[in-house]
């Protein structure tokens, strides 16, 4: 029963105070890669990215982070006091930067994941999976620019006339508008004894058209008043 006790105190020992030589070809190997996979991931969040805070300033820390974890991960898995010393390193310190945005924080994960392959010399894997990530970051952006284009081309099209108009000028509006756009969607209309408004969402073949039909909407009624704007949530 000694014995045994004895044999586990030396495993221990030995655990704890192993000390794994790093090799220095593959550290230098995986401190390259990491720097690459992460300047890459710099310029696509640059390009690609729709934060709306300053890209270049808040990207410019990215090879650092990643090196930074590539570094920690290589000296911290040749050892377990080591291991054991990061968990409480960790806890002590604590990172307050301000993210102002989730994808700010997804891309910050990316780095890490950088760091961590590389350092635990996975690189083929570390490489292939962010070059994966970086494709699906460019068809995504490419399919919400697409998304937000069909967005931007609705208009709101909304006339106010000081007076109540016929049927026949209203119906004779609509017929005008159809003319100049390729999609027209009724949205609302108030009708009192001395004016009418109405509301459409439209997209027209060319804006210079619809702005055209806009000035002689204002002439053909006084003291009217046509609002063209991109915001679904139109108040007149």
């Amino acid at each position: 029963m000694e014995q045994i006790q004895n044999l586990t105190r030396g495993d221990l020992n030995f655990f704890i105070n192993q000390n794994v030589q790093i090799d220095i070809p593959n550290f230098v190997l995986s401190l390259i890669c990491a720097v690459i996979l992460s300047f890459f991931v710099q310029l696509f969040y640059i390009k690609f990215s729709s934060s709306l805070s300053n890209r270049k300033e808040f990207s410019k820390n990215f090879v650092i982070l990643a090196v930074t974890t590539c570094i920690v991960i290589m000296i911290v898995k040749s050892s377990l006091a080591l291991s054991l010393g990061l968990v409480g390193a960790l806890s002590i310190v604590r990172f307050r930067a301000a993210i102002k945005e989730p994808e700010e924080l997804v891309y910050l994960f990316l780095i890490i994941a950088i760091g961590l392959g590389c350092g635990a010399n996975q690189l083929v894997i570390t490489t292939v999976g962010i070059v994966f990530a970086l494709i699906l970051i460019v068809f995504y952006s490419g399919y919400m620019k697409r998304s937000k284009k069909n967005i931007e081309e609705t208009i709101n099209l909304g006339i106010i006339i000081d007076q109540d108009i016929t049927d026949t000028q209203i119906n004779n509006l609509i017929n005008e508008i159809k003319k100049v756009s390729s999609e027209l969607k009724f949205i609302s209309m108030s009708r009192t004894e001395n004016n009418t408004t109405i509301n459409f969402d439209v997209k027209p073949k060319k804006f210079e058209k619809l702005s055209m039909l806009s000035g002689q909407i204002k002439k053909r009624f006084k003291n009217s008043k046509v609002v063209l704007a991109y915001n679904d949530d139109l108040s007149l």
